[in-house]
């Protein structure tokens, strides 16, 4: 079923992947007037890449708006910006293969972008990821992604589904109306919520200097992500 606004389109989409290859999943949304989300949808792919889930969700985003109206897409993937904006007519002109002379990666997913992009208005816009006070459309569609993976199973608002719950990569205490906080359990600790911490989804190193592992708490600080005893002391 094709949604239809009235001017433009502003929408995010997403695709989860656990482990990457693994379960995986796509899901798109498509704000209101107000930038609220207002209909969604995601699907399960079985075991995928991410890559594979980030292109797939930006194919059924496409297939779901009306062609004749602009869209803005927001994503969190440069994997599948790129491919679509920046190394696609490179892709085209030398066959359908990449600079090195290599048959490129996700090939169908790829033409049929092609296919949906052709001849209409499309801005893409880069969000980053699981940011505490980030882009709430594509936040949204992080969540329905991630849950869509997890159970492998379709949902939307068209099937009545509820609202996807926080996924493990998004930050604990983000309400997810219109990106406001709704101080959830985890902004009482350590008293508020620039205490806020999420799962590490890589490794990285703190601004102290020693490393964090994947999967371990982290806190937003003045130069990134890092240790949640860092922040508190740099605040202190």
């Amino acid at each position: 079923m094709i949604v239809r606004m009235r001017e433009r389109v502003v929408a995010a989409c997403d695709g989860a992947s656990k482990g990457n290859p693994g379960p995986a999943a796509w899901a798109w949304v498509v704000a209101d007037d107000a930038q609220a989300p207002a209909r969604w949808e995601a699907g399960p792919l079985g075991r995928a890449t991410n890559n594979v889930a980030e292109l797939t969700a930006l194919e059924r985003l496409l297939a779901a708006t009306d062609p004749a109206v602009p869209l803005e897409v927001r994503m969190d993937s440069q994997y599948a910006m790129k491919a679509v904006t920046t190394w696609l007519p490179g892709w085209k002109r030398n066959g359908w293969k990449t600079s090195g002379g290599k048959p490129v990666a996700n090939q169908e997913l790829v033409v049929r972008i092609d296919g949906l992009l052709d001849g209409r208005s499309v801005d893409f816009r880069y969000v980053p990821a699981h940011q505490v006070d980030g882009d709430p459309l594509n936040d949204f569609a992080d969540r329905a992604a991630s849950q869509a993976a997890i159970v492998q199973q379709p949902a939307g608002s068209d099937l009545g589904s509820p609202e996807p719950p926080a996924s493990p990569d998004t930050p604990k205490s983000s309400g997810h109306k219109n990106g406001r906080s709704a101080g959830s359990k985890s902004s009482r600790r350590s008293g508020g919520s620039s205490s806020r911490t999420i799962k590490a989804k890589f490794p990285g190193r703190c601004q102290c200097g020693r490393p964090y592992a994947a999967g371990e708490d982290i806190a937003k600080n003045a130069q990134g992500w890092g240790h949640p005893e860092c922040r508190t002391a740099e605040a202190g």
